[in-house]
């Protein structure tokens, strides 16, 4: 299992895709956690899953850590496969709890109710190319299985 998780192709593709992924939920994480670019902050953002949704205050944390902390994790190249299914779960619930009832595409000329999914469904996409794939050049990873078992 350990050789599964941190195992990784050497190369360019990994590197480009998990930092795409981590850039572009870092921002989102920070707003939960810290605040950060007009975000609510931790309490608020618990009090928003558990109060409003009615999630359950782990499914709650469990959602700020995944964009917090896998955002940073997918970054450094850190258990990229971990982080990926994570974030593929994170992202499949997010589409059946908030948008699949506005469609398929997002909201760019303010007509609908909500956005769609296809973001979403591009980070499923690029999470699954993590998947397959490993952390790819410059990654935790990648450090960790050549001194592991080469």
């Amino acid at each position: 299992m350990k050789k599964w998780i941190f195992s990784t192709n050497n190369d360019w593709t990994g590197l480009i895709v998990r930092l795409t992924v981590g850039l572009v939920l870092f921002p989102h994480g920070a707003q939960k956690v810290f605040g950060w670019f007009g975000g609510p902050g931790f309490v608020n953002e618990m009090a928003f899953f558990t109060e409003t949704l009615h999630l359950p205050w782990l499914i709650g944390f469990l959602v700020i850590v995944v964009e917090f902390l896998g955002a940073i994790s997918l970054i450094a190249g850190f258990a990229s496969r971990v982080w990926s299914v994570a974030v593929i779960a994170l992202f499949i619930g997010i589409i059946f709890m908030e948008h699949i009832d506005h469609g398929f595409f997002m909201n760019w000329f303010g007509n609908q109710q909500g956005e769609g999914y296809e973001y979403h469904l591009l980070v499923i996409g690029l999470a699954l190319a993590i998947l397959a794939g490993g952390s790819g050049k410059y990654s935790v990873d990648g450090r960790i299985s050549r001194q592991s078992w080469s």
